[in-house]
């Protein structure tokens, strides 16, 4: 299959699974700085693009993804605070279930311009659910050791320029051979988490959360370059593509935080 005449990107499917799949069951303030300082990472990311490299339409196509971007960084974070600090609404099946509906119906919703605002408005919605579906890491994390969520944050946003500059600045189409890698890795976690169902092995989970991050950072690669590409050849969704860099973003950070809370675990264990 042609990645570019996808009218669905099936990946997203996968790597949405990857952000619930291994999901566990003054810190309010940690998380809200975080988040709330995502849209400046966001923008870092294109700040140092080089705009000669990509036609003019290009690089208005890559600002309105990355100003997205930024406003879905916000409105997560308005969806964890209401699961950690309000506790109005609980992260769980129901938001799951939610953000996996309103991903569809953006995915299924054309892209015009009477639909923009529209589509917009679902973007915010799964941003929002999303956010509300990381409470439960969050309130993990957060009962091993608070700190561990600025260090996964940072080590996140760290990752995320880098990769994302290197895509940038990269010639056209270096990276888009990983395609059919990452979307082999992503089978090859769904396949490890429903053996793990089974088994209940930590040697397995351990292996599928770093497993997971690799391919997920390769994704920044990919999903950073197959944007431009799309938007070379006329495809301007920046609202669908926004929701790729959205996903990797998230996901990364949601494994980044479960694998230090886990290591943090382990010494304390030795300690004692």
């Amino acid at each position: 299959m042609n990645v570019f005449d996808r009218s669905i990107n099936i990946d997203a499917l996968f790597k949405f699974s990857q952000m619930y799949v291994n999901n566990l069951c003054g810190n309010e303030t940690v998380v809200m700085v975080c988040f709330l300082t995502c849209p400046f990472i966001t923008h870092a990311s294109f700040m140092y693009y080089p705009s000669s490299c990509r036609s003019h339409s290009t690089q208005v196509h890559l600002k309105n993804v990355y100003s997205s971007l930024a406003v879905c960084m916000f409105v997560a974070a308005a969806g964890s605070y209401v699961h950690v600090v309000t506790r109005l609404f609980q992260g769980g099946v129901l938001s799951v279930l939610g953000s996996l509906g309103l991903m569809f119906w953006l995915a299924m919703t054309p892209h015009n311009p009477e639909t923009e605002r529209k589509r917009l408005a679902i973007l915010e919605g799964f941003a929002l659910l999303t956010g509300v579906g990381l409470g439960p890491t969050l309130d993990f994390v957060i009962s091993v050791n608070p700190s561990i969520i600025v260090t996964a944050f940072v080590g996140t946003s760290v990752i995320f320029i880098c990769f994302t500059l290197s895509a940038l600045y990269a010639k056209r189409r270096t990276y888009l051979f990983l395609g059919g890698t990452l979307m082999s890795g992503l089978s090859l976690l769904f396949l490890m988490s429903l053996m793990n169902m089974f088994f209940g092995s930590m040697v397995l989970f351990k292996a599928h959360m770093y497993l997971g991050l690799l391919i997920m950072c390769g994704f920044v690669l990919f999903d950073t370059q197959l944007i431009i590409e799309k938007a070379e050849n006329g495809d301007k969704d920046y609202v669908w593509h926004c929701v790729d860099l959205f996903l990797d973003f998230i996901t990364i950070f949601r494994k980044l935080m479960v694998i230090l809370a886990m290591n943090d675990k382990d010494k304390k264990k030795e300690k004692k």
